[in-house]
């Protein structure tokens, strides 16, 4: 039997728990050396470790406190940035910005004052020297390359959520208007017109979206992304009409890509590249939720939870999710993304409770 027939609440909550101590149990193995473009070591894979996997692994954590109410889990959250502010951040770019997400999302909840000038200061710092592209996009700056005149899907998930979250919460129109700016300027140069599905990026030097890659993982950024960008930012009006067709668009296109298994290759279009987990994840949590919000049909539904099925199965004793691919650079043939090493990481870990905090609503009490 499927294990959405059987999975319940409490079955839910379990494995919320056990992908939280997979999750702040991950440490740096020694398997990747990634040195950072200032000389200093990249850490991509532990969770003590101020980069884009840990900061959403934290955006995760925190949905999983959202939704549990277990107070465990903002304890984990307000030692990690406690620990980690104290020690200093690094130089901010896409990536970096990602951990203020979870903690822009933390201060709206708590009203705690610890974090409202690093809130402020990296909103600021965003705004001002964040590089940019023609048309005043996000150049994807990140710790190891610098990637002039290039978009990419992750820019939603590592920058624009936080400005949405941060703007609303504090009352900064400004970071709520550049935020949707950036929402616009992605959907239009990102999305595959023929499929539906979305491209991993874009050069507006050579004018072109590199190799065309359908990604799963970025399919997965784009529409969890877009869904939590619409709640997150309240957006209204013709553009949220706009995004929610958008969407519709994308999820027609996601479950026509769905392996018979129940997950999604990391080439959306070629079945011989490997079924990918985190990106399985994200895109089922984005039906999911989409199905329940109205945006989706029963199809989506349906074809949501039989890829919960497979995550489930994917999760091991230790709360660890499996058959995730590593940290994916723009390609620029499409072998790049078919010979990315498996490992588990913190976003992995995060797309995985995403799932989870969404399933509860689509299962038994």
């Amino acid at each position: 039997m499927d294990a959405h027939a059987t999975l319940t609440r409490g079955e839910i909550d379990g494995l919320l728990d056990r992908l939280v101590r997979g999750l702040t149990g991950l440490a740096a193995d020694g398997t990747f050396d990634e040195p950072n473009l200032d000389g200093t070591p990249g850490d991509y894979v532990s969770f003590d470790s101020w980069e884009w996997p840990q900061g959403v692994g934290l955006y995760g954590l925190f949905r999983a406190w959202e939704f549990s109410g277990d107070d465990r889990y903002r304890r984990i959250l307000e030692a990690w940035y406690a620990r980690r502010l104290a020690a200093g951040t690094p130089p901010i770019n896409v990536n970096t910005t990602a951990p203020m997400l979870a903690l822009a999302l933390l201060w709206s909840k708590t009203g705690d004052d610890r974090w409202v000038g690093t809130l402020d200061a990296w909103a600021d710092r965003a705004m001002r020297d964040l590089p940019r592209t023609e048309e005043g996009g996000f150049q994807h700056i990140v710790s190891d390359g610098i990637n002039p005149g290039e978009i990419w899907v992750d820019t939603i998930f590592m920058v624009v959520l936080f400005l949405a979250a941060y703007g609303r919460a504090s009352g900064r129109q400004e970071l709520v208007d550049e935020a949707q700016r950036q929402v616009l300027l992605h959907v239009r140069y990102l999305t595959d017109t023929r499929t539906g599905l979305w491209f991993h990026g874009w050069t507006f030097i050579e004018r072109s979206n590199f190799a065309a890659a359908l990604w799963c993982r970025g399919n997965s950024w784009a529409i969890a992304g877009l869904l939590d960008y619409l709640d997150i930012a309240g957006t209204g009006g013709g553009v949220r009409t706009y995004l929610s067709e958008c969407l519709r668009a994308h999820g027609r296109a996601l479950m026509r890509a769905q392996g018979p298994g129940g997950g999604w290759h990391t080439l959306l279009d070629d079945p011989q590249s490997y079924v990918e987990m985190s990106g399985t994840a994200g895109i089922a949590y984005g039906l999911l939720r989409g199905a329940r919000l109205g945006l989706f049909g029963d199809e989506a539904r349906a074809s949501g939870l039989r890829a919960l099925s497979l995550v489930v199965r994917s999760v091991d004793a230790g709360g660890t999710l499996r058959q995730v691919s590593y940290g994916t650079r723009m390609g620029r043939t499409l072998q790049h993304y078919r010979d990315i090493p498996i490992h588990p990481t913190a976003y992995g870990q995060a797309l995985a409770l995403l799932l989870m905090t969404e399933a509860v609503h689509h299962v038994p009490a």
